[in-house]
């Protein structure tokens, strides 16, 4: 075998391991995302099934410490207690008649994660959005946005 034939030889097994590399790197990247996706939406189940039930104690179980909470055509407060949200979303359920929930879409990035959903009474609905954090290996309720 002549010297040429064995570098070009070598830069073919470098091409190939290059890319036998680059085909690994992208899996465990693309494995990676789907997981951290996946595993979001499943964190939130409990929580869409807490607003499907309308039960705000089912609800405010999964509150972070202070939430931001928008309601309707209210100013937003920040920073609201655990305990005060809980009041206030109660009174908005039972003022509006709110008897369940429809999740519509969720998604998230980093440690945030969003719900999007509709709020159902007997006969109109309410647009939702909650946001939520990781916290402890479970989603955080940090913000609800309802208009």
């Amino acid at each position: 075998m002549l010297p040429s034939e064995k570098i070009i030889g070598w830069v073919d097994l470098v091409k190939i391991n290059k890319n036998k590399t680059m085909k690994k790197i992208v899996s465990i990247a693309i494995f990676t995302i789907l997981s951290t996706v996946l595993l979001a939406q499943a964190d939130t189940d409990p929580i869409v099934q807490a607003f499907k039930t309308a039960n705000i104690d089912n609800i405010a179980v999964h509150f972070d410490e202070f939430i931001d909470l928008k309601l309707l055509d209210k100013e937003e407060v920040k920073n609201m207690s655990k305990n005060q949200a809980s009041i206030a979303l109660k009174a908005f359920y039972t003022e509006n008649g709110i008897k369940g929930f429809e999740k519509v879409s969720d998604g998230g990035k980093g440690t945030l994660i969003y719900l999007i959903g509709k709020l159902t009474t007997g006969n109109k609905s309410f647009n939702a959005t909650i946001q939520m954090k990781q916290k402890n290996g479970k989603p955080a309720i940090i913000t609800i946005r309802i208009n």
